[in-house]
């Protein structure tokens, strides 16, 4: 996408944007999570606008990003692609051996997509499907 900017932002610049996207019958409180002040977080802007986020949180020798976000009406335009090509040249960067998630099973595609693995078997967690992804840095 044009004109795309992607920066660190603080926690609580995700807030908002994690709660319309991922919890839209939710508050505020549901999207601050344990860690969230000592985590690392990016924003992606179009038109100073912000519409996707990313977290990364530490986890062993390794990074786990959580409340990844793009707004509606621009998932499928490259905007979640380039915040995670961010995350990834920022693990590079500070020399992380690799990233994980847990994935929903209906994004499993997507992340084999960017590189991402499979690692274990699916689990269910709030009545959803789930498997943890990972890529080696």
């Amino acid at each position: 996408m044009e004109d795309l900017v992607i920066e660190q932002v603080t926690a609580a610049v995700t807030w908002r944007l994690r709660q319309v996207v991922l919890y839209p019958a939710g508050t505020l409180a549901d999207v601050m999570i344990d860690g969230d002040f000592e985590a690392t977080h990016f924003g992606a802007y179009h038109d100073n606008k912000l519409i996707g986020v990313i977290s990364l949180f530490a986890a062993g020798d390794g990074l786990q990003f959580r409340k990844f976000a793009v707004r509606a009406d621009y998932q499928g335009k490259g905007v979640g692609t380039a915040l995670l090509r961010r995350v990834f040249a920022y693990a590079k960067e500070w020399k992380i051996a690799s990233i994980w998630c847990h994935a929903r099973l209906s994004a499993v595609s997507y992340y084999e997509r960017v590189g991402m693995r499979q690692v274990g078997i699916p689990f269910e967690r709030n009545g959803l499907g789930y498997v943890r992804m990972a890529v080696a840095i």
